[in-house]
């Protein structure tokens, strides 16, 4: 296992939070850019693939998290996390930050919703939730759901085979190979901070989608996106992570 301990950087800083992210349903869907202009953070602009753009409800496992290295986050080591995200880029100097921006996230305990508002600013909501996997030597099934207005919401994926690294140029390498993120704060600045992982190993989807209802978490333009068939979908393994201290950007 990757040694995940606090370290600091002249570059992205120090850790704030290392985990493990495991089993990471991706359904992706295309969307009219127009859609996402209000949750752009200052400083970035919307990222393309093949010249579309595209939304991600994910659900995963957070795996033994800890805060600077030590510390139970929010007194929680392990819990799901279900969230609605896009893709932007920032330039800095001669590089381009390609990351990710967060329309809702949902978690199943107060406190770590709390936390997380406090820490980072995201949009972060209390629901309770349950997972379901099934693991075997040639496919894999991941389950989430969330329970709002006392009906269950799920999103869910079906792969076979052995897990593998996404093929250069392909969406699935796009939508996993984002390693920064950013969040919208007050008077017009953002919030950016930097996430580290190893590539991930993807079962590229047989049989995927969200059942609930989407509008009732999202509301009535995000909520039918995802109502529909997505575009793309698949499960990733997951590796060990570290989300660092993040800085203002205007």
């Amino acid at each position: 296992m990757e040694d995940v301990r606090t370290e600091t950087s002249p570059r992205v800083g120090r850790v704030f939070l290392s985990t493990e992210w495991r089993d990471l349903v991706m359904l992706n869907y295309q969307v009219d850019p127009d859609l996402l202009l209000e949750y752009v953070p200052t400083g970035t602009e919307l990222d393309f693939f093949n010249g579309a753009t595209f939304i991600s409800l994910v659900g995963f496992q957070f795996v033994r998290a800890k805060v600077l290295g030590a510390l139970p986050f929010a007194f929680h080591s392990d819990f799901d996390e279900i969230n609605l995200r896009f893709y932007v880029r920032r330039r800095e100097g001669n590089e381009c930050r390609r990351g990710v921006a967060f329309i809702r996230e949902i978690v199943p305990k107060r406190l770590i919703a709390q936390v997380a508002r406090l820490a980072y600013g995201e949009n972060y909501f209390y629901y309770p939730m349950r997972h379901r996997m099934n693991t075997k030597a040639d496919s894999k099934t991941a389950e989430y759901e969330w329970r709002v207005d006392r009906k269950w919401c799920k999103l869910y994926a079906q792969g076979s085979g052995i897990p593998a690294r996404p093929q250069a140029g392909t969406l699935e390498e796009f939508i996993t190979e984002h390693y920064w993120g950013y969040s919208a704060r007050r008077l017009g600045r953002s919030l950016e901070y930097r996430v580290s992982h190893t590539p991930w190993r993807v079962w590229i989807s047989t049989e995927a989608g969200f059942e609930g209802d989407g509008t009732s978490t999202y509301g009535q333009r995000l909520g039918g996106v995802i109502n529909r068939r997505p575009d793309s979908a698949f499960i990733a393994e997951g590796s060990p992570v570290r989300i660092y201290m993040g800085r203002p950007i205007t």
